[in-house]
């Protein structure tokens, strides 16, 4: 179930980069592919957290945290990849 509310929080969090990217920089493409390249560093940073929470306080040792960091960090930003590659590679009008 954690695993399952980590996930979300990290498409919630792209979500957000988006957003905010989208309210200060301005329409366009541009403003977009900046935030993926801030989340993809941020959501790194809280998964790491979260793993050193669940090394340090829940008692579960690195190696069994290792999947789920790994688990929990490639699946958002695989989708923030993709996101930025569709926003690098958009052709108006198609």
């Amino acid at each position: 179930m954690h695993t399952i509310m980590v996930l979300t929080a990290g498409f919630v969090l792209l979500f957000f980069c988006l957003l905010v990217a989208r309210a200060f920089a301005g329409p366009g493409l541009t403003p977009m592919r900046r935030g993926v390249q801030v989340f993809i560093p941020l959501w790194f940073i809280v998964t790491a957290v979260n793993m050193w929470v669940g090394v340090t306080q829940a008692g579960y040792t690195f190696m069994q945290e290792l999947p789920l960091f790994i688990l929990n960090f490639a699946v958002p930003a695989a989708a923030a990849v993709f996101l930025w590659w569709r926003f690098t590679h958009f052709k108006k009008g198609t």
